[in-house]
């Protein structure tokens, strides 16, 4: 359940260009999902942060609470939620709702990978959780959202660079990205009308913990680190709100990995 519910932080002339708005980050707990809420709370948002694991989303709350400048009026909203779950994403956004205030930020972060396998020896009950996740679970969690979300607002979907390129024995994962940027690319221009922008953001091998699964040995040393990709997030979202990017691709330096 959330902690608590102040009121909500208002931007002043003086302040960041991001602050007092509202954003939602889903995975917000680890990764890259947590490097932006970080970044996003020095700027001053008021977060909304989710995920499946409530001890260590409890964690990143404390933790982002003393990021935020002017931190007495600002907040963090920390609930647990399945974005897999139609029910689970229908309680998170009675709780948006109940704020009364539009939603202008979307970070759809959350996502899995699966164990290196060929597609003959893919299990699919693995293919299903894999595509549950990273597909349905962003169809679920931007469609909630939308009823929210007005024109100036942004939404960023987290694909990785696996959504126009091809990986030997991550099927179930390459699907599921290379689905998720179609459906990216449909979202933009069925909300460019109603001036709600959409960001394809496609990260290169990024240090987090997917590679536990992916790749256990793979040398995370020479990868970017999360705090890198939430650079890029924030300052897109800070373009101009008659500007945007509409996919960003960010990779180690050549030759690294």
């Amino acid at each position: 359940m959330p902690k608590r519910k102040p009121a909500l932080r208002q931007a002043t002339p003086n302040q960041p260009a991001l602050s007092g708005r509202l954003a939602l980050i889903t995975g917000a707990n680890r990764g890259i999902g947590l490097a932006v809420a970080q970044a996003l709370a020095r700027e001053g948002c008021n977060l909304i942060i989710t995920g499946r694991d409530e001890r260590a989303l409890d964690k990143a709350r404390a933790q982002l609470e003393k990021l935020q400048p002017g931190k007495r009026n600002a907040y963090v909203l920390a609930q647990s939620s399945d974005v897999r779950s139609p029910v689970s994403v229908d309680f998170l956004f009675a709780l948006v709702r109940g704020l009364h205030k539009p939603l202008d930020i979307l970070i759809n972060n959350a996502g899995i990978a699966h164990p290196n396998r060929i597609v003959s020896e893919l299990p699919y009950p693995t293919w299903m959780e894999v595509i549950d996740t990273n597909l349905n679970g962003l169809f679920l969690v931007t469609q909630a959202a939308l009823a929210v979300m007005k024109r100036g607002c942004t939404i960023v979907n987290n694909l990785s660079i696996a959504a126009d390129r091809v990986f030997p024995g991550s099927a179930a994962y390459n699907a599921s990205k290379h689905g998720a940027l179609g459906f990216t690319n449909t979202l933009r221009e069925e909300l460019r009308p109603k001036g709600i922008r959409v960001i394809a953001l496609m990260p290169g091998a990024t240090d987090t913990a997917i590679w536990d699964a992916m790749w256990p040995k793979a040398p995370r040393r020479k990868m970017m680190s999360a705090q890198t990709v939430a650079r890029t997030v924030v300052n897109a979202l800070l373009l101009p709100d008659n500007t945007t990017v509409e996919k960003i691709v960010v990779m180690p330096s050549a030759g690294t990995l």
